[in-house]
């Protein structure tokens, strides 16, 4: 019989080193992290753009727009499939990385640094900062959906 915490295991063992520590994240694959001030960078994680492949198109939100937390903001598309992205907190977008209009294999490359999708100023984090997984919840979420 299959032992799922061995599974869990050999997850943690050879996919941890792609979940950074110093994020959040949510159920939908999105990662957040901490700029101050406020400010949180949101884009997707290691194991969102795995799963869709190589992406050929982003279609990022607009500097201004207000989004309530898990309102679709943004769509990745691959290969593949479209995607869309939620926004995991309630905010304004201050910033977009408009580098992936042209190159979105930067959220293939490096989907913490250069695959970064837009930063929010959010107004009121404990409204939403009680839906956000750390490290070891999604770790544990990816090696379920992972069976």
């Amino acid at each position: 019989m299959d032992n799922p915490r061995l599974h869990i295991y050999k997850f943690f063992k050879t996919n941890m080193s792609k979940i950074p520590k110093h994020l959040k994240y949510t159920a939908e694959h999105e990662w957040i992290r901490d700029d101050g001030d406020g400010i949180f960078c949101i884009g997707i994680t290691d194991y969102a753009q795995a799963q869709l492949g190589d992406l050929v198109f982003v279609d990022l939100p607009d500097v201004t727009t207000i989004f309530e937390r898990g309102e679709e903001c943004a769509v990745v598309e691959s290969v593949k499939s479209a995607s869309d992205v939620y926004c995991p907190l309630s905010g304004e977008v201050v910033d977009s990385n408009t580098a992936l209009e042209n190159n979105p294999e930067f959220i293939n490359q490096d989907p913490y640094g250069e695959g970064w999708m837009f930063k929010l100023k959010v107004a009121n984090l404990e409204d939403d900062e009680g839906e956000l997984l750390d490290p070891n919840a999604y770790a544990d979420l990816v090696a379920t959906e992972a069976h």
